[in-house]
């Protein structure tokens, strides 16, 4: 890629993406897992305990950015079958609108959401910085699993079912309510948009109990991923990446939440290519459907069966009323496009 060009926001396109990768990626022996197209958490061996590692910033948001911060990346550390346990943050403030006041909200958040997942604080960095006109908060999430009980992607197979928990776009959904709202006013009818702001805190973006949930079924979960930014579409694709497989969907299966149609419909995104974290995607033996789902319905979940992996000369499809076409995955979140069209 010529280093004059620029790129969108959002995420890199997955061929700069992968030789970012290789640049990066150094061997170690304790290393079972580490970067790789598809993958958002690490895994590094101990003897009877694996620490499970992921790290990601929240960089659309402003409202509640402390939350988001603390679930998206235990949601990274809960799909590989571990439970989150330690979180560090860093906390970077607009030099020009910088208040004691704003740190300490997002202080709050941060405490909030680990004490509502167990979850203790255990460093971090706080500073006020030129260059940004939002604050910006990255977060660390470091998890434990035992070495039978691991997630990984490789397992999957053709064959495989796919399941989605609760529907999609929730963070999405929320995130244009919550920033957006006086765009989204007279577009939008006020009490569906007061519900899709409430999406945040319930259902919630939070997929660690449902994780666990379907990690307790056993061996028979061979993958799990929540789709975050790219939405239910890029999320599919990163299930199946790690594998080199593809995955075939049916659009009737495909629960997507009211508020999130009507919002989409008001300013013409794509809802499944809008940021779902409060989705699970999980890939399961063809035959453990019910198994999977009734762990996860005793767990007060709603999930349904989706679709199936296929093989990667399939690539990623979509049966919208009998007629299969590709999937999209589109370069950058939808979300992207809504702010920078205003």
């Amino acid at each position: 890629m010529a280093a004059s060009h620029r790129l969108p926001a959002g995420k890199l396109p997955v061929d700069h993406l992968r030789t970012l990768v290789e640049t990066v990626r150094s061997p170690h022996p304790r290393l079972l897992i580490g970067p790789r197209i598809g993958e958002d958490a690490a895994v590094i061996a101990g003897a009877d305990t694996h620490l499970v590692v992921s790290t990601d910033p929240i960089t659309f948001a402003t409202d509640r950015i402390g939350w988001y911060a603390v679930h998206i990346n235990a949601n990274d550390v809960a799909v590989m079958g571990a439970r989150p346990l330690w979180f560090s943050v860093v906390i970077l403030l607009p030099q020009a609108s910088a208040t004691p006041t704003m740190a300490e909200t997002i202080a709050s958040d941060v405490r909030a959401a680990c004490d509502g997942l167990g979850v203790t604080v255990c460093g971090g960095h706080t500073e006020v910085t030129h260059g940004i006109d939002r604050p910006l908060v990255i977060g660390q999430m470091i998890g434990e699993v035992a070495p039978a009980r691991l997630i990984d992607k490789t397992r999957i197979g053709v064959g495989d079912h796919i399941l989605v928990t609760r529907g999609v776009a929730i963070e999405g959904t929320a995130v244009l309510a919550r920033e957006r709202a006086d765009r989204l006013q007279g577009r939008v009818d006020a009490v569906l948009l007061d519900r899709a702001a409430k999406l945040l805190l319930d259902p919630g973006i939070s997929v660690v109990s449902a994780a666990l949930a379907a990690a307790d079924a056993g061996d028979v979960v061979h993958a799990m991923h929540d789709p975050t930014e790219g939405g239910l579409a890029a999320g599919l694709s990163e299930l199946v990446a790690p594998s080199g497989l593809g995955a075939r969907v049916v659009g009737e299966r495909i629960r997507v939440l009211p508020e999130t149609a009507a919002i989409c419909d008001a300013v013409g995104l794509d809802p499944l290519n809008l940021l779902a974290s409060g989705a699970l995607l999980i890939a399961v033996a063809s035959d453990a459907d019910e198994r999977v789902t009734a762990a996860l319905r005793h767990a007060q979940i709603d999930v349904a069966t989706i679709g199936e992996v296929r093989p990667g000369i399939d690539g990623l499809t979509i049966s919208r009323d009998g007629r299969e076409s590709p999937l999209e995955v589109k370069d950058r979140d939808e979300i992207a496009r809504a702010f920078e069209d205003g």
